[in-house]
């Protein structure tokens, strides 16, 4: 069965979500909350499930309807999110944001003059978030333009402190093979905040590709060790063959969790 046909109101039981304490309601701003710290940790499916409980709220709310396409992108799953982004957009026609996403879902599919002008109306809409800016860049390295850097730049000069932002940027770079740049970028969001776990991910899964092993297996093993419990299944992303880097990386973690 397509994801799309019962993605809207999907549940899943509250132990999948963040912890709170149990006053705490579980209304539509607590899966809000709960979707963006998923999306954090880079646990998409969890936020996707969260904005769809934002949904059953309220589903006259734009934002999580544009969180689900946004997630949807991030798993992989380009056709769905087109899928979603149009049932989105019979009801927000003009939401600049999700208007973005759908060029970021068209451009990864394929389809590059429908993405451009899906993400030149975004702007006409008067839209203005980094969001839009590295939709933009997106699609325009899609199209092998050389802009690109231009709105990456203009997206971290909106929030110049945010970490989440330049780990955002550096997946981009990273889905088009660009690695030297998206370590670059990682590193930058290090800098800005060294306790989140799916930076050293990120920046592992980096220098894997760019063949640094030792580097890699230290990144890897600092993520679980920052997040044992998410983070470890994260780690199985890096899906790294040589044996090499495997004993290193359990070798790194023994001496982690040995302390």
């Amino acid at each position: 069965m397509s994801r799309f046909s019962n993605l809207e109101f999907e549940s899943e039981s509250d132990g999948e979500l963040r912890s709170e304490p149990s006053n705490v309601p579980k209304d539509g701003s607590f899966y809000m909350r709960d979707a963006q710290a998923a999306f954090e940790e880079g646990d998409f499916e969890r936020a996707l499930r969260s904005f769809a409980r934002v949904l059953e709220d309220n589903p006259k709310n734009p934002v999580p309807w544009t969180g689900q396409v946004r997630m949807l992108i991030e798993l992989g799953e380009y056709r769905e999110a087109k899928l979603w982004a149009d049932k989105a957009l019979e009801q927000f026609p003009r939401e600049p944001d999700l208007l973005a996403a759908k060029a970021v879902a068209l451009a990864r599919s394929g389809d590059l003059q429908a993405a451009l002008a899906f993400s030149d109306a975004s702007f006409e809409e008067r839209g203005n978030t980094p969001y839009l800016w590295i939709a933009r860049a997106d699609v325009l390295l899609a199209r092998n333009e050389t802009r690109a850097e231009y709105c990456f730049e203009k997206a971290v000069s909106m929030e110049p402190g945010n970490w989440f932002l330049r780990w955002l940027i550096a997946r981009v770079h990273f889905y088009y093979d660009r690695f030297v740049i998206s370590l670059k970028t990682v590193k930058e969001a290090l800098a800005l905040d060294a306790t989140r776990a799916v930076l050293w991910l990120q920046a592992g899964l980096c220098q894997r590709q760019l063949g640094l092993i030792a580097a890699a297996t230290d990144s890897v093993a600092q993520s679980v060790q920052l997040s044992p419990h998410n983070a470890t299944a994260n780690a199985a992303m890096v899906s790294i063959p040589e044996t090499d880097f495997l004993s290193r990386l359990r070798g790194r973690l023994r001496h982690f969790f040995s302390k």
